[in-house]
């Protein structure tokens, strides 16, 4: 009835694996240590190609049936690498320069404020942008950035500090 299925499930378009792809989804599944997505993506693929419907598979995988179109649609037209890893993502920008990390660091080297026996996460946030080296800054900013430079300031040890005379 002019391409309009009444109370009839859409015909199942054809799937086939290409022998080499074949090969490389049986090795992936024969064991080794993967991303549980990964596997279930493969498994997909491979019960698309020994003719399963993509409800039928959806069921056995446990993706929804129009996640498994979406899986086999990638590999036909990008490929098994791309049918089953996802794209890599940006992710945020980066919220501090290298200039303005170098200078946060600078200030942790440093003496504390007045007042202050050592260095907190909180206190140097608040001093770095009182002293505008950055226009606002957060405690976990601040925390990731000391700790893949290793540095623990309220440990007063692991800082290096100017020699007083």
């Amino acid at each position: 009835m002019f391409g309009v299925y009444l109370g009839m499930a859409r015909p199942a378009e054809p799937f086939q694996l290409k022998p080499p792809d074949r090969k490389v989804l049986k090795e992936l599944l024969r064991g080794g240590v993967q991303q549980v997505r990964v596997v279930l993506r493969a498994l997909a693929l491979v019960q698309l190609d020994s003719g399963l419907s993509a409800p039928m598979v959806s069921q056995n995988v446990g993706f929804a049936a129009s996640a498994v179109r979406t899986i086999a649609q990638r590999y036909r037209q990008h490929g098994l690498e791309r049918a089953l890893y996802e794209k890599q993502r940006p992710g945020p920008a980066e919220l501090l320069g290298p200039s303005e990390k170098q200078r946060i660091i600078a200030l942790v080297c440093s003496t504390p404020p007045e007042g202050q026996a050592r260095w907190t996460v909180r206190l140097i946030a608040a001093e770095a942008v009182k002293r505008k080296l950055v226009p606002r800054v957060g405690r976990e900013t601040i925390r990731i950035l000391l700790e893949s430079h290793d540095l623990k300031p309220w440990r007063e040890k692991n800082v290096v500090r100017g020699r007083t005379r």
